[in-house]
């Protein structure tokens, strides 16, 4: 793919290219390369660093956690999907929502609280419910998610790196007709982006999955998406993290980040625990935290917490579990094969920061696996989790360059961080560089929120 470099208009209501350029290129440090301070040692925060350090730069990246992927990164549900990158902010959610809070299993958990934040997170979000802002939000994700998946396959072949990787597609399943029609509506927009499917028969499903054999009777059917992929997501941070560091990127782990001081327009240096750190350009990669630090800028983006639980356990018989993943959508629980272990990951949790691990939260993700997957019965020796995904509150992340010219952000890729890690960051890498990024990336960036 050929590269184009941006031109001037590209920067227009920031400040003149001409201006912007001369301004970056006094702080580079030698060899027209820049000093980049990464705040957030996440999947999508490494992937950054990786990226902007093959593009020649000195970066540094700061963490509060003990080393990489120890938060939302850490035990996610596994999947690489980029044709189900779908917004939370959908025609009928709203709806469907308070259907699922009737149960007492519900994959969706409501907590409200008094955090006006929240609130106008959550009006912002259901404004997005409608079938309009519904398919140009996902019109925006899917490419993205498409190209986050070749440049994982790109990096994987340059590199070598192994994560407990597969290639074997993934299977949404239906236990109702009415589910299985309802996907229709959705495989317009696959047709759309070119994205290849299989609408699945009950034979079908268990033919790409045996392990299903044994739940033929609650299944209708499927939507399988071949080219789809999975990973485990924090093997992949740290060992992303430990080439990073063989080419020179500087970690300061168990370090908090306070600030972004700024002056003339732009920021200078981060405040930490540690002391202050200079740089020439700034990414804020810090997930749901990213939102204060924004706030305190005076430059709001909704950006919110939803947290979600996962199990994983080893494989006792490999029959008779899954081989790619598998989506519940009955019970919006994904299923995943890692080698030999399988993550169950799912529910939908608005309970603010709050990282209580609750206990009724795993009895949804283990009656899912029961019922599809019942020759696996080993859940006693299965380890708990739960994170806080990052979510805009169109769905879409935040990629590119905030009102101060020389402070990036990458954030708010909700429950598609691992599916969007590395094409987010090779964008960002490509931005901060004054290269065209490979895809069009406008739409992406935080000014949507401006007007």
């Amino acid at each position: 793919m050929r590269q184009r470099h941006l031109r001037c208009p590209a920067f227009a209501g920031l400040l003149q290219g001409f201006e912007l350029v001369r301004e970056l290129s006094k702080d580079r440090v030698p060899g027209g390369e820049m000093r980049v301070v990464v705040v957030g040692g996440g999947v999508i925060g490494i992937t950054t660093a990786y990226y902007l350090a093959e593009a020649g730069h000195e970066v540094v990246v700061y963490d509060r956690q003990k080393g990489p992927a120890q938060e939302t990164s850490y035990a996610n549900a596994g999947e690489i999907s980029s044709g189900y990158a779908s917004p939370l902010a959908a025609p009928g959610a709203p709806l469907r929502a308070l259907k699922w809070m009737l149960r007492k299993d519900s994959p969706f958990v409501f907590k409200p609280n008094l955090d006006p934040i929240f609130w106008r997170w959550l009006a912002q979000l259901l404004r997005n419910c409608t079938a309009e802002r519904y398919q140009a939000n996902k019109a925006l994700m899917m490419p993205l998610a498409e190209y986050s998946r070749d440049m994982l396959r790109v990096l994987r072949q340059a590199t070598g790196i192994s994560y407990d990787e597969g290639s074997h597609g993934t299977l949404q399943l239906f236990r109702s007709q009415e589910q299985l029609d309802r996907a229709a509506a959705d495989t317009s927009v696959l047709d759309r982006f070119q994205v290849p499917y299989e609408i699945l028969d009950a034979a079908g499903c268990i033919n790409a999955e045996p392990g299903l054999a044994a739940a033929r009777d609650r299944i209708s059917g499927g939507l399988r998406l071949p080219d789809d992929e999975t990973g485990d997501c924090r093997l992949f941070t740290e060992r992303l993290a430990d080439l990073c560091a063989s080419r020179g990127v500087v970690f300061k782990y168990n370090t908090r980040v306070h600030a972004f001081p700024h002056w003339k327009g732009k920021v200078h240096r981060i405040v930490t625990s540690e002391g202050v750190t200079e740089g020439d350009a700034f990414v804020l990669a810090a997930g749901p935290y990213s939102e204060r630090f924004m706030r305190k800028l005076h430059q709001r983006v909704p950006v919110y917490p939803l947290k979600g639980y996962s199990l994983t356990l080893p494989v006792a018989d490999g029959q008779a579990a899954p081989v790619s993943t598998v989506i519940d959508e009955t019970n919006k629980v994904a299923i995943t094969r890692l080698g030999d272990r399988i993550r169950i990951g799912g529910t939908l949790e608005m309970s603010g920061f709050d990282v209580t691990l609750r206990e009724e939260r795993r009895d949804l993700l283990e009656r899912s696996l029961r019922e599809l997957f019942p020759g696996v019965d080993n859940l006693r020796d299965a380890s708990f989790w739960c994170g806080l995904r990052p979510m805009t509150s169109d769905g879409p992340p935040i990629v590119g360059r905030t009102k101060l010219p020389n402070l990036f952000v990458n954030t708010g890729h909700g429950m598609f961080g691992w599916t969007m890690a590395c094409g987010s960051a090779k964008i960002l890498a490509d931005t901060i560089s004054g290269r065209q990024p490979e895809i069009e990336a406008d739409g992406l960036g935080p000014q949507r929120y401006w007007a």
